[in-house]
């Protein structure tokens, strides 16, 4: 397995190299964003660990322009900001995980470890479900045609449903995923997201199976 690290902490991206070449995986280091953005994108990596605040471009912008790129290697993000909302637009930009510093060798190995079992399936480009799409790399969904303006969130909780379409998607599933798991934050937000799509996408998009969690239709009856 081979891994990227970009991170600017000379110290800390010589102790992850070691500490990760010891667990048996070949680590290249990067200490800025666009050297970081260039090796990504040229090289063949199973996953990418990246510092958000970084010289010359950030972490955000570098996985938007992986993203953009269609490459969709897996981006463990490191920020030392542990804001909600610092979490979130890691996420939101295309991180597959976020961890906050300081964070325990261990921990970054497990997750790193459960984004390597994820793998990095192939995503479209554009993603289409009945007559709705979303494309990831503008950040723009229309419906039949129309643009359809969606914040950060509605946008993540939108693309993760569209990702499954037909499938049941548990709220505990959606907390972990689109929200941060490790964050109290109340299951009944979901609820309240899912209701701000209602509004925006019609009614009878998103099924709510009750006891469950909720699917994401593609009919377009009775909205």
């Amino acid at each position: 397995m081979r891994l990227l690290v970009v991170e600017d902490e000379v110290r800390l991206a010589s102790a992850l190299q070691r500490g990760l070449q010891a667990e048996g995986f070949a680590v290249d280091v990067a200490h800025d964003g666009p050297t970081g953005l260039d090796l990504a994108l040229h090289a063949d990596f199973d996953a990418v660990i990246l510092d958000v605040m970084l010289p010359g471009m950030s972490g955000y912008r570098v996985v938007r322009q992986l993203r953009a790129e269609q490459n969709w290697v897996p981006v463990l993000m490191l920020s030392a900001k542990d804001g909600e909302y610092d979490q979130a637009d890691g996420l939101d930009c295309g991180a597959d995980d976020y961890l906050t510093k300081p964070f325990s060798f261990v921990v970054l190995l497990a997750r790193l470890r459960a984004l390597l079992r994820r793998g990095a399936p192939s995503r479209p480009a554009v993603l289409a479900v009945g007559d709705l799409t979303l494309d990831p790399a503008q950040r723009r969904v229309t419906r039949s045609g129309a643009e359809v303006g969606l914040t950060a969130r509605e946008f993540s909780l939108l693309e993760y449903l569209m990702r499954r379409p037909g499938q049941v998607v548990s709220k505990t599933e959606l907390l972990d995923h689109v929200w941060d798991a490790a964050l109290d934050t109340a299951p009944n937000v979901v609820e309240v997201y899912i209701g701000y799509l209602r509004r925006k996408l019609g009614r009878s998009r998103l099924e709510t199976v009750r006891g469950v969690g909720y699917r994401l239709a593609a009919a377009t009856a009775g909205v």
